[in-house]
C-alpha cells in the first residue's frame, strides 16, 4: 500500500511529498555521503523521482561526475542524492517529517564504513529535555522547549 509522506529542510523553505511503498531504508557509508551529510553514515529512502513532488525546487550540488545532491541554500539541509541520469532519488531519512517510520534494511559501500560507529546501542545516553544548559537556552530564546 502506498503512503504519502512529507518532509523538507530545517527552515521549511523546501518541502516535499513522496509516495512511499514500504518502510525500507538503507545506510550509505561512502565518503561522499559522509561528507555531504556530516554524519558517520547517511540514512536514505530510495524513491522514484516520478513519485516525488517538491514545493519548490531545491538547489543542487554536483557532488561527483555521476551524482548530484539536493539541498536548501538557506539552512544547509542535505535532502538526498541522485545519479545525474537516474530515475530514482535517495531522500535523507532525517528530512522526513516522520523519520521513525523507516527501518534500516541494508548497508551500502561497506568497504568504507566506520566500524566504531556501527552499533552505539551499548553507550550511555541522556535526554535533551533534561540537559539544563540546552533547556535554559531554549526557554530564554523562545519561552518554551522545541517540539
Amino acid at each position: 500500500m502506498t503512503r504519502l509522506m512529507t518532509g523538507g529542510c530545517q527552515c521549511g523553505r523546501i518541502r516535499y511529498e513522496a509516495e512511499i511503498d514500504n518502510d525500507e531504508g538503507y545506510l550509505c557509508h561512502c565518503s561522499y555521503c559522509r561528507r555531504a551529510t556530516g554524519a558517520a553514515a547517511a540514512a536514505f529512502k530510495n524513491v522514484p523521482q516520478a513519485r516525488l513532488k517538491w514545493s519548490r525546487e531545491p538547489e543542487w550540488y554536483r557532488s561527483s561526475p555521476i551524482g548530484k545532491r539536493p539541498f536548501c541554500q538557506t539552512c544547509g539541509t542535505s535532502l538526498g542524492f541522485s545519479y545525474v541520469d537516474g530515475e530514482n532519488i535517495d531522500l535523507t531519512i532525517g528530512s522526513f517529517d516522520e523519520p521513525g517510520y523507516f527501518r534500516p534494511t541494508s548497508n551500502f559501500a561497506i568497504e568504507t564504513r566506520l566500524a566504531a560507529w556501527e552499533d552505539t546501542s551499548h553507550l550511555p545516553g541522556s535526554r535533551a529535555d533534561e540537559y539544563r544548559s540546552l533547556t535554559d537556552r531554549w526557554i530564554a530564546a523562545t519561552g518554551k522547549l522545541p517540539d
